[in-house]
């Protein structure tokens, strides 16, 4: 496994993370993602760490907090070998008090995460939203009273815009709270609006790419192919509304293209589109979930090898799109391309190179 830099910090994380949404297996959506309990949890982390995946992401909304529950019991006896990421912010629940990032929500929701997993110390808290009621400054000082109190070491956000992400960075460089490190976003060949701002946000400001759906929401895996129905037994056919759309176009192009690379080097779609976003600039760490042990073997498959330049030429190509304003003008205009800055260069992946930064 390979391990990267998470954005400018000093946490070093496996190039693949296992996302925890199938455990606990709780309401309309995660019901229909899995029912993982924690002795099949715990073997899927015997076969995670055993490939060098060491980081496991939850939050407190996967399965009213059930995910976080079965986490830290698949963990149990071996907390240092792991690295916990989990979330907060979304709702919990209808009360006043069981959304958002206030300072009581946000200390409150840690003291649960915590007690949920049952551990001491969270490695990865993440802002699950943002919170635009709550001032910037209670957030991060709330935060950085956490860290000081050693229950999180780093923070991260999820689902910011661009200017969520840089108004919190800098009220946390104006009164010297800890700085957001990552940020788990969406991101895959049938998604790649996260190049349009948010990755040159990373590589100017340090901030790792977490990617969570990798597979473009369960379909990149070779089952959905043009001209046929969807499969049975797909989960789409409950949690599509759940997920970011797609042109079905621009799916099906993407999986021709997907079909050949993957006949080139004998993998699988799965397997070629996790590889191509670890290809990609700011990319920490890509989130892989797994029903069973099969499914999970499988993507672990996707690291230990590159695709070559002319394919990931190729996949880019089928899987580019117009941006939307007021970024497409520096795509098609050479008088706007001359007004960006150089390529950045990178010491490794998803970290910024320091001249260049």
């Amino acid at each position: 496994m390979e391990y990267r830099q998470l954005g400018a910090s000093g946490l070093r994380v496996p190039a693949l993370s296992l996302g925890t949404g199938t455990f606990g297996g709780r309401g309309p959506l995660f019901g229909e993602w899995g029912d993982t309990d924690a002795r099949a949890a715990r073997r899927l982390v015997d076969i995670a760490l055993d490939a060098g995946i060491t980081m496991f992401d939850t939050a407190d909304v996967y399965s009213a907090g059930a995910s976080e529950e079965v986490l830290g019991q698949a963990v149990k006896g071996r907390r240092d070998q792991v690295l916990i990421a989990t979330k907060a912010g979304l709702p919990m629940g209808d009360g006043p008090g069981e959304y958002g990032t206030s300072r009581a929500r946000l200390v409150k929701a840690t003291e649960d995460a915590l007690r949920r997993l049952g551990t001491d110390h969270i490695d990865l808290f993440q802002l699950h939203a943002h919170d635009a009621a709550t001032p910037q400054e209670e957030v991060l000082a709330t935060l950085d009273q956490l860290v000081r109190e050693g229950k999180i070491r780093y923070t991260g956000v999820s689902n910011h815009s661009g200017w969520q992400l840089m108004k919190s960075l800098a009220t946390a460089d104006t009164y010297g709270y800890p700085r957001h490190v990552a940020h788990q976003v969406y991101y895959s060949l049938i998604g790649r609006d996260y190049e349009w701002e948010l990755m040159p946000l990373g590589l100017d400001q340090g901030v790792g790419a977490v990617v969570w759906s990798p597979l473009g929401w369960g379909r990149l895996t070779g089952r959905i192919r043009r001209g046929q129905p969807l499969p049975e037994k797909s989960r789409l056919h409950h949690t599509a509304a759940f997920g970011p759309p797609v042109d079905d176009e621009l799916l099906y192009r993407v999986v021709d293209a997907l079909d050949a690379v993957a006949e080139e080097t004998g993998r699988t779609i799965p397997q070629v589109a996790l590889n191509w976003l670890l290809c990609r600039p700011t990319v920490s760490s890509v989130i892989v979930g797994a029903r069973d042990e099969e499914q999970l073997r499988q993507n672990i498959g996707a690291v230990g090898w590159s695709l070559t330049p002319e394919q990931v030429a190729r996949l880019d190509e089928a899987s580019a799109k117009d941006a939307a304003y007021p970024y497409f003008p520096y795509q098609r205009q050479e008088g706007f391309a001359r007004l960006s800055p150089p390529p950045v260069t990178l010491n490794q992946p998803g970290v910024p190179d320091a001249q260049a930064a």
